[in-house]
């Protein structure tokens, strides 16, 4: 696994690499290494009550469990508690009124009465990471946030990945992702992981480069860029 990385505030990070590489694993920053050691918001894992710190990490996934007859306001006030279900004497009307805030700022206010069970992929992908900043974490991680999203789903959270760091300068994020094309314009770094190692990582501007895709991925790979997304088609199957 990674010997080294270092994520600061402002900056968002993309994880690349193929299946098995390692990203979900180096994502879940709260498991405690078999050797070296890992700092958190400046606390050192073991000398730190975990519970405290991930009450400042934010965490977003397709796989955490949501009771799909919630509301979508009723799953964001979830994040203010860290539960699953509802614990509705926790919710006064301020926190009802975060809920409802981050919700706007998702450009999803019109889901808050509508059940999580039934909204888009896309849409349900912007109620969690909505939930997860109801605690104004100062890290928010997101695992593969786009999987199985159809284009204009996709763009939407783009879209709205973006705005988040024009609105949210100091919030840092690392977002685990296989394809160049989810990347918003508000990406600042990538780590390319191979196999559990660091293949490379720092500005995007520099990283997500041919030679560099076709290391991570073990095929040639081309990469492209406009207008500060980024795009990737593999030359495997093209005549020399």
């Amino acid at each position: 696994m990674a010997r080294c990385w270092t994520v600061r505030a402002g900056e968002h990070w993309a994880l690349l690499g193929a299946d098995g590489a390692g990203k979900t694993t180096l994502l879940g920053a709260l498991m405690h290494p078999a050797t070296g050691s890992v700092e958190v918001l400046g606390s050192r894992l073991g000398r730190v009550d975990v519970r405290e710190l991930r009450a400042r990490i934010g965490h977003v996934s397709t796989a955490q469990r949501v009771p799909q007859d919630l509301d979508a306001h009723a799953v964001v006030l979830t994040g203010h508690t860290g539960t699953v279900q509802p614990l509705w004497r926790k919710y006064d009307r301020e926190v009802r009124r975060h809920g409802h805030e981050l919700l706007a700022e998702l450009d999803i206010k019109e889901l808050a009465d509508r059940p999580y069970g039934v909204c888009s992929g896309g849409q349900r992908a912007r109620v969690l990471i909505a939930r997860a900043l109801m605690a104004e974490p100062a890290l928010l991680l997101l695992d593969e946030p786009f999987n199985a999203l159809d284009l204009p789903s996709r763009e939407d959270l783009v879209e709205a990945m973006h705005r988040l760091a024009v609105s949210r300068p100091d919030l840092a994020t690392a977002t685990v992702t296989h394809h160049l094309e989810e990347l918003s314009p508000a990406v600042s770094h990538t780590l390319l992981l191979r196999e559990g190692h660091v293949l490379a990582r720092g500005p995007v501007e520099d990283t997500p480069t041919d030679s560099w895709l076709t290391s991570c991925f073990g095929r040639r790979i081309t990469a492209l860029r406009h207008e500060g997304r980024c795009a990737a088609y593999s030359g495997r199957h093209q005549g020399s």
